[in-house]
């Protein structure tokens, strides 16, 4: 793995495509320590403290901390995600979108744009409801002393606040989708991933402080670090799992070449959808907050219902597993494979071609899907079970017993790898394996 490593950096496409990528990213970064103008860092940092065992103190994870500092990036990329979500949906409703999703990659630009004008649509929204969130809560108090979290409250503040939010999100956009192209991985959740592992080393820290201070105890600490590898061992065989549909091809007559029969198989992974399903769910949830500044008291009710700690770890789990079959829907499609099958002769043994074979492939997907999904959720469900029954009240702490966040690191690693290792045997270097395969592609 070493010398894989080392190979990285020996071809010149592939060494400018990490540093491009990593400096990119050291740039995302420093804007995350950018703070609004008019917000009092101190003040903002104390009040997110006593909210970090809510959904605020969750969105700030996803944003890096940048949220708690008042940093220009505190919305994150939550805002894409959630208009990719919208777009997704409308895509598989509306007719005009759908036929323009079907045209290639001019469709795929209108739509990506669409989705640029829900970014921005969003961030307008969001930013609204924080400055009035910063501007309801104005003092808090710090060693005795009530300090306001904006000294100058007033629609200056807000607009300001709103297009320095907005210009953040849409300049991350920008980065991801620069990423992507130029870069290794995917620029998206590459972002997501590097906020997520920033917080990291907060954890340890605060984890060894509670440990001398007595409030955390070592068996404790001993528990979370095991969960923590079998956590991480259980999403990486959650990702690589599948079931492999055995295909028999039948001999065929291309010109003059006459290619015999043989035997092949079609992969279908356990989960098909990835961490798709985990932002999805995870952008919804983060409106629940928001919704609850609606000035109307039944509605506050409901909000406060549905955030106690049992209604909305099922709504997680439920969303989870609602957006695995939504997705493996979108991304899979049965009866174009039955149809291309049959069109080049291929057959799987017992099954008859067409119809039959997209019954069958719909069976056996369905049956692994709820499988994956159910696994998923209960990994991304693992650290509120780990605070209920250990007694850790420390969000940070626990949100790397499984949760959102270490799915999403090792689903993006898995990920990044499969792309350096192809660049890698491209040009004849081994991989990441000594087979110069990752395993999930034997």
């Amino acid at each position: 793995m070493l010398s894989a490593f080392r190979n990285t950096f020996r071809i010149p496409d592939l060494r400018k495509r990490i540093i491009f990528t990593a400096a990119l990213l050291v740039v995302f970064r420093i804007g995350c320590y950018v703070p609004i103008p008019g917000i009092n860092g101190a003040a903002l940092a104390a009040w997110f403290e006593k909210m970090r065992e809510t959904l605020f103190g969750l969105a700030d994870m996803f944003a890096g901390g940048a949220l708690s500092q008042g940093a220009i990036f505190g919305l994150g990329i939550m805002p894409y995600i959630t208009a990719s979500i919208i777009m997704q949906l409308l895509t598989a409703v509306v007719p005009s979108l759908e036929k323009l999703a079907k045209e290639g990659e001019s469709g795929r630009k209108k739509i990506n744009q669409y989705t640029r004008y829900g970014t921005v649509v969003i961030c307008i929204m969001q930013s609204l409801m924080i400055c009035r969130g910063f501007l309801e809560t104005q003092t808090i108090s710090i060693g005795g002393m009530d300090i306001p979290i904006v000294p100058n409250p007033g629609w200056s503040f807000r607009l300001l606040a709103m297009i320095s939010l907005t210009a953040g999100t849409i300049f991350v956009m920008w980065l991801g989708e620069q990423i992507t192209e130029r870069g290794i991985g995917n620029g998206i959740s590459l972002i997501i991933t590097i906020n997520i592992i920033s917080r990291i080393p907060t954890a340890i820290l605060r984890g060894i402080y509670q440990l001398q201070a007595g409030t955390l105890r070592h068996y404790v600490a001993f528990i979370l670090i095991v969960l923590t590898v079998l956590m991480t061992a259980a999403v990486v065989i959650l990702t690589q799992a599948q079931r492999r549909i055995p295909v028999q091809h039948a001999k065929r007559i291309v010109g003059r070449r006459v290619y015999s029969q043989q035997s092949t198989y079609i992969p279908l992974r356990l989960n098909q959808a990835g961490m798709i399903p985990i932002i999805f769910a995870m952008a919804i949830l983060q409106f629940v907050p928001f919704l609850g500044k609606i000035p109307n008291e039944f509605v506050v009710t409901v909000i406060e219902f549905f955030t106690t700690t049992a209604v909305h770890t099922t709504i997680y789990a439920i969303l989870i597993i609602f957006f695995c079959y939504f997705y493996t829907a979108i991304t899979f499609n049965p009866a174009d494979i039955a149809d291309n099958m049959k069109k080049y002769g291929s057959f799987i043994p017992g099954i008859r071609p067409g119809k039959s074979t997209a019954d069958y492939f719909y069976h056996v997907m369905n049956r692994i899907t709820l499988v994956g999904a159910a696994g998923l959720a209960f990994i991304a469900i693992m650290p509120t079970i780990v605070s209920v029954r250990l007694g850790v009240r420390d969000t940070l702490l626990t949100s790397f017993c499984g949760g959102a966040g270490l799915i999403i690191i090792v689903g993006v690693v898995l990920d990044t790898m499969k792309q350096i290792e192809s660049h890698l045997l491209m040009r004849h270097y081994d991989g990441f394996m000594k087979s110069g395969r990752i395993k999930s592609r034997r």
